[in-house]
């Protein structure tokens, strides 16, 4: 069993299932042995930009995540800690929650975003 976490377009592409999610990470991803966490950021990343008219996405993120038999990663103020104190090497503030997140819980972070590989984490690419 390995524990991952997905950045936000990585679930958006899982729910969609858009070919930018390539089949290795679709296998990791459906594979029942495999812990898949979601994070808080991830939800109020996608609800701050469906309120902003950028995004269509369901709303009900919470049920789906759980219809998924995703684990559900709440931020913690460890988490906010060490996001406040990564180096500046991206500047958004949900990828940046994501990597601590990944740092502190040691889970791989499937992403596409190749800035993340500035930190020290491990990652699958979604294009894998």
């Amino acid at each position: 069993m390995q524990r991952f976490l997905l950045d936000t377009h990585a679930l958006l592409w899982w729910l969609n299932d858009s070919p930018q999610l390539g089949p290795r990470c679709k296998e990791i991803i459906g594979n029942e042995r495999n812990q898949i966490f979601v994070s808080a950021a991830t939800t109020w990343e996608i609800s701050i930009k469906i309120a902003l008219g950028k995004l269509i996405a369901p709303e009900d993120m919470d049920s789906i995540v759980e219809d998924e038999g995703f684990s559900k990663l709440p931020i913690s103020l460890y988490h906010g800690q060490l996001a406040g104190s990564l180096p500046a090497h991206h500047r958004d503030p949900f990828d940046r929650m994501l990597i601590a997140q990944a740092q502190a819980e040691g889970l791989i972070l499937i992403t596409a975003d190749d800035n993340i590989r500035l930190y020290n984490l491990r990652l699958k690419n979604t294009g894998d």
